[in-house]
């Protein structure tokens, strides 16, 4: 018995040592790619040698904390809608009165320069010099030749998201983004693709009908003109009517008709 015991002990030993051993674990699970987006992690930078810190300045020569400067705030549409201040009266050639409600909350510096050359005198007998059919009437140009303007520098783009509606007045410019100056034009009708690429900064609220009116044409045979700009706050009176009419040539003198040509024989 004895023997029969020592026996399987030493079997059981070498069938122990012949076995294979367990695998190991698969190494994409224990050990997980990184994703493909993820950047390669930045060498480690040796950190430089510590420093001493410097002294902290004292009280005689610490240098002032720089305020922060406040954002101004936008207008509110109850601070200038119906507000004279922000309110335009063009007296037109064309029979009557056009009154724009003024933007400063999208274009304050364009608003700001057609209430200083309106308060001048600038647009005053200033024609429309090109008015197009459907599309648009420009004006602001005391040559009335589209090349002219004021005296005081162009300026900077105000582009905004207002609609350049019918009855929308936005700011002329040559190609410069940065170009315009005094002249304006007013939309007859919508064409959403000036829209971001001139600045809009107002809007006819009543008189539409006496801009309908302005003579078309690239330059028009008769230019209708602004008799009288002017800030609603200044409660300028209309011109009389008397001034606000046309300059219609007077027509060409018919062809005489000679006897000779009555008794001519018909061809």
């Amino acid at each position: 018995m004895i023997l029969s015991a020592m026996a399987l002990g030493l079997a059981a030993s070498a069938v122990a040592q012949e076995a294979p051993p367990a695998p190991s674990p698969m190494p994409e699970v224990s050990q997980p790619e990184p994703p493909v987006e993820a950047p390669a992690p930045p060498p480690v930078a040796t950190p430089p040698a510590p420093q001493a810190p410097a002294p902290a300045p004292t009280t005689d020569t610490a240098a002032p904390a720089t305020a922060a400067v406040p954002a101004v705030p936008t207008m509110t549409p109850d601070q200038y809608i119906n507000n004279p201040e922000y309110m335009l009266n063009i007296d037109l050639s064309t029979g009557g009165r056009v009154v724009v409600q003024l933007y400063p909350n999208v274009a304050p510096t364009h608003v700001d320069r057609l209430k200083q050359l309106a308060r001048a005198g600038f647009y005053d007998g200033v024609k429309f010099h090109r008015v197009i059919d459907g599309f648009m009437a420009q004006t602001g140009d005391p040559t009335a030749t589209g090349q002219g303007g004021s005296q005081l520098p162009d300026l900077k783009a105000e582009f905004n998201v207002t609609p350049h509606l019918r009855g929308t007045l936005s700011m002329a410019r040559a190609e410069s983004e940065d170009s315009a100056n005094s002249q304006f034009f007013i939309m007859l009708q919508p064409r959403f693709a000036l829209d971001r690429r001139y600045t809009a900064f107002g809007r006819v609220v009543s008189g539409m009908q006496y801009v309908d009116a302005i003579h078309k044409g690239e330059p028009p045979e008769v230019m209708s003109r602004m008799v009288q700009v002017s800030v609603a706050a200044d409660n300028k009176p209309m011109p009389p009517a008397s001034m606000l009419v046309e300059a219609v040539p007077a027509p060409a003198p018919a062809a005489e008709i000679t006897a000779d040509q009555l008794n001519a024989p018909i061809r």
